[in-house]
């Protein structure tokens, strides 16, 4: 009886888990419109300092109220340094790499750390993904490649390789690996706190990058106050504190999948708010998306189920 409670007590974590990601994953995928509009008047690195430099004060008042400066533990302020710079590197090299080369290649590039995750998790976390999770992991990327390509006026699909393709991938990689490490360390760390450090890190690196490549502006308008202020609030202090937090009731493979969604969230709101136009192949690489991580998440339940009452999974 305890052993079934103790099944449901854990299925109902990773429900809540799995939602509270989907919801990380659709505010991610809403900012894409709006974070295309906004550099249009601010340089990219200063938004980046702006963005972050505001989720750390708003994490700082949130622990403060909260009385969580107690117990701050080396393994926090390190280990949310590593997570800090991993956060600023993926989001630089994806900036970087924009200047060189499309969005479409920059969303499945990105998107490769579906892949990268399972890999990294092998020799990092010593968890090897089952089947299931691969055959996720397939449907996701197929889903991410189909999601980027354009089919030309004469039927032809079109892909091209930019200079900046190469800037994406590392930001690929860092993404895959600030994932990565939020699973092996959650669980022995405060999310708040965590959360705050890999934040302000974030933000110093960003400050200091913007600073020295970039021109001073002044004169912002208050739509960009407005919307910098969703970013660093909404977008970054609730949704980052949210994966730390949830990442600790599912696995790295688990969370990425969920991740794959934003490209499809941005496509929805793309369509919605700036009159985007999807091509039936990007509607189907949307769709195998969402299947990859269907797949995983009930294959992997039906083979645990199976496990337990003694029959061999396929």
């Amino acid at each position: 009886m305890a052993a079934v409670t103790s099944e449901r007590t854990e299925r109902r974590r990773q429900i809540v888990a799995d939602a509270s990601l989907i919801l990380v994953t659709l505010i991610w995928g809403s900012t894409f419109v709006l974070v295309k509009d906004l550099i249009r008047e601010v340089p990219p690195l200063l938004f980046l300092a702006m963005r972050f430099a505001l989720g750390a004060i708003t994490l700082a008042l949130v622990i403060l109220v909260m009385r969580k400066w107690r117990g701050l533990s080396p393994t926090e302020l390190i280990w949310g340094g590593v997570l800090g710079v991993a956060l600023y590197a993926g989001y630089v090299f994806q900036t970087v790499g924009l200047q060189w080369t499309t969005a479409s290649n920059a969303g499945f590039i990105t998107g490769l750390s579906v892949v990268l995750v399972p890999l990294l998790a092998i020799p990092m976390l010593r968890q090897v993904p089952g089947v299931w999770a691969w055959l996720g992991v397939g449907f996701a990327t197929v889903g991410l490649a189909l999601l980027s390509l354009q089919i030309g006026d004469r039927g032809d699909l079109q892909v091209s390789l930019n200079s900046g393709d190469a800037f994406v991938l590392v930001c690929a990689f860092a993404f895959a690996i600030h994932i990565v490490l939020v699973a092996k360390v959650a669980h022995r760390t405060d999310p708040l706190r965590l959360a705050f450090v890999q934040v302000l890190v974030c933000g110093l690196l960003s400050v200091l990058t913007s600073t020295l490549l970039e021109n001073p502006v002044s004169d912002l308008s208050i739509e960009v106050w407005a919307g910098t202020l969703f970013m660093g609030v909404v977008a970054t202090a609730l949704t980052i504190t949210i994966q730390v937090s949830m990442q600790r009731f599912t696995s790295a493979v688990h969370t990425v999948l969920i991740f794959s969604l934003e490209p499809v969230f941005a496509a929805i709101f793309g369509v919605w708010l700036h009159r985007d136009r999807l091509q039936a192949i990007a509607w189907t690489g949307a769709a195998l998306i969402l299947a990859g991580m269907l797949v995983a998440e009930l294959g992997g339940y039906l083979a645990k189920r199976a496990g337990a009452k003694g029959i061999i999974p396929m």
